[in-house]
């Protein structure tokens, strides 16, 4: 689909409406018996787009998605619509009350920051992508806050604007790119373009390097739902902190500069902290808060002997420590009956499909247990458990 515009006249929309919810495996039929009085073009094009809708409702909520228009690249690349409208909020209560939104994509962020109440330029130099935001705002109504420009983001002027919001292209030809200078355009050039607004966010991969933050920025983990989204260099905020936010909520962990906990024997819990502390080097600073230390010098596992409610981290209680030894968890197992085997890594070469298949060939029996493969002290070890339950010991 090369052009919105069929799609958007009353033939395309009626189409759309047609074809909504449709499953793969209906599609030949109903693409045979809508080309009986429409164009076969739009009859594929109408199939494509609900394919899209509904890959999306994911990330937008099915009700946005299934009257928004999106491309194959806008699906897999727009930011998830809990982490755009977390992210407006905070450009919100900064006093912003306009943005320029640079690589706007489909205008996913575009959309939270104007339900949010600020005003939007959105650019994208890609025609099919500009026209799908512009139709995006149309959508949702959100036209007379949203001004859509197909142009070279280095070329648009951002005085008038109160923030500059920039999401680099970080994917190309052969799949992720992971250098932050090869991101288009490259985060040097998004670095200058921030530095000369008031505020300004920059979205990057979360496996961006610390060393590559800027010392003017203020640099943000995100994961919603325990799955890392992606990291945010701030500017105009606090230069030089870290934090890591958790969707929903959010809860935010800010860092302190703490050096790194002590190494401890396993203790009755671990903790296995959210991956946006980890990526964000905060796991000293929820260790802290778990009165806990590590169970290994390279290894973020926090260990401690008390049961204490975080949302920073998942909470297990320990009932084995083994050296690491297929055939005597595979007795383990069958003598504790279990019948679901949860499998965890962290530190260890070993995949945790290979050890499932291996330790449990014929699951069965009432009880369920979590392994978590990993080192403590240096060697390579098996701890056994499942998660804490409220009340379950001193606290």
């Amino acid at each position: 689909m090369n052009d919105l515009a069929p799609l958007l006249t009353p033939e395309g929309r009626a189409l759309l409406d047609e074809v909504r919810g449709t499953a793969p495996a209906d599609e030949l039929a109903v693409a045979t018996r809508l080309r009986r009085g429409h164009p076969a073009g739009l009859v594929s094009a109408a199939l494509g787009q609900a394919r899209l809708r509904q890959r999306a409702a994911a990330k937008f909520g099915a009700e946005d998605a299934e009257r928004m228009f999106f491309t194959p690249n806008g699906v897999e690349q727009s930011t998830r619509a809990s982490v755009a409208a977390y992210r407006a909020e905070r450009l919100r209560a900064l006093g912003v009350t306009s943005v320029a939104d640079l690589c706007c994509g489909i205008g996913g962020d575009a959309i939270a920051l104007a339900r949010a109440g600020i005003r939007v330029l959105a650019v994208d130099r890609d025609p099919l992508t500009a026209a799908a935001a512009r139709a995006n705002a149309d959508a949702l109504g959100l036209a007379g806050l949203i001004e859509v420009r197909e142009a070279d983001v280095t070329e648009v002027d951002t005085a008038a604007y109160d923030a500059v919001f920039v999401d680099p292209a970080r994917r190309g030809g052969r799949g992720r790119i992971f250098d932050p200078e090869a991101y288009s355009p490259p985060l040097s050039w998004a670095v200058r373009a921030a530095l000369e607004a008031p505020h300004a966010a920059l979205k990057v991969a979360p496996g961006i390097p610390h060393e590559a933050v800027p010392a003017e920025a203020e640099a943000e983990w995100i994961s919603d739902g325990g799955d890392v989204k992606e990291a945010v260099l701030w500017f105009g905020t606090a230069p030089g902190a870290v934090r890591a936010t958790l969707l929903p909520g959010p809860r935010s962990l800010l860092g302190r500069g703490l050096p790194d906990p002590e190494v401890r024997s396993v203790g009755r819990y671990l903790y296995e902290p959210d991956g946006a502390v980890i990526r964000a080097h905060l796991v000293a600073e929820a260790a802290e808060e778990l009165d806990g230390g590590l169970i290994d010098p390279t290894i973020a596992y926090v260990t401690a002997d008390a049961l204490r409610a975080t949302p920073y981290a998942t909470a297990y209680e320990i009932t084995d420590q083994l050296p690491f030894n297929v055939k005597k968890l595979k007795a383990m197992l069958r003598e504790r009956e279990v019948g679901i085997l949860t499998v965890k890594k962290r530190g260890s070469a070993v995949e945790p499909e290979e050890l499932r298949r291996k330790a449990l060939p014929k699951p069965q029996g009432p009880h369920s247990v979590t392994v978590f493969l990993t080192r403590v002290a240096g060697a390579p070890t098996m701890l056994i458990g499942a998660p804490a339950r409220a009340g379950a010991g001193p606290s």
